[in-house]
């Protein structure tokens, strides 16, 4: 009986010392899902780098005006889990992109949207070097991250350097495209270009309307990608 006496209060106090190291590890499996539900959340979230010129920009216009800023928009209306990073630097040409292609790729990229060769066109850089800007850039890419989706967006000029010149630039992008196996936006200008009330009085800049157009023109490229 008195070994019994004894045996009844060891065994409650074992039994509360195991309630508690239970209620303590469930405590401590629900913080660990919570932290690994937050890291999947943070996983999840994939980035779009829009590289580009004043184009991409959105130059003499609010940031929030310009296409990259209403693909943002877009992707928000659907729910999708992507951030858009408006990279364009304005007077950019396809030789400073290569410089600064590297800085740019610090952070991780899961779609990468290649909008540059206008500047060197409008300033008759010979074809054959803009070609192997593009390239370099295409190619640092893909090194740095070979799942990286890249897209090419075409570019045209006026005949301003004549009508060889000219075809040979419109034809850099789609055989690039071709080359290296990336999505082509066939030209982000389309149905802007030459159009006076969808350009600012420089006659090459697009107006906020003139973007919602160059951002229609992207997403029909685009929307295959972020929705599959």
């Amino acid at each position: 009986m008195r070994n019994l006496m004894l045996i009844c209060p060891m065994f409650f106090f074992i039994f509360f010392i195991s309630c508690g190291d239970s209620a303590q590890k469930e405590k401590e499996n629900e913080a660990g899902e919570e932290t690994t539900s937050e890291n999947n959340a943070e996983k999840e979230t994939k980035t779009i780098l829009f590289f580009g010129n004043s184009l991409t920009a959105g130059m003499g216009l609010d940031p929030d005006e310009a296409f990259p800023a209403l693909i943002q928009q877009k992707i928000d209306s659907l729910g999708l889990d992507y951030e858009v990073v408006n990279a364009g630097l304005s007077g950019e040409t396809t030789a400073a992109g290569r410089n600064r292609i590297d800085w740019v790729l610090n952070q991780n990229v899961d779609v990468f949207i290649l909008e540059l060769g206008a500047n060197d066109g409008l300033r008759g850089v010979p074809l054959e070097e803009t070609r192997k800007n593009l390239q370099a850039i295409i190619d640092t890419v893909k090194e740095e991250n070979p799942d990286t989706e890249i897209i090419l967006a075409g570019m045209q000029i006026p005949p301003n350097l004549g009508q060889d010149y000219g075809a040979g630039f419109r034809t850099i992008f789609p055989e690039l495209a071709e080359e290296n196996n990336v999505k082509l936006i066939p030209f982000l200008l389309d149905n802007v270009a030459g159009i006076p009330e969808l350009n600012q009085q420089d006659g090459i800049h697009p107006t906020a309307e003139g973007q919602k157009i160059m951002a229609q023109n992207v997403w029909e490229v685009l929307e295959p990608i972020v929705t599959e």
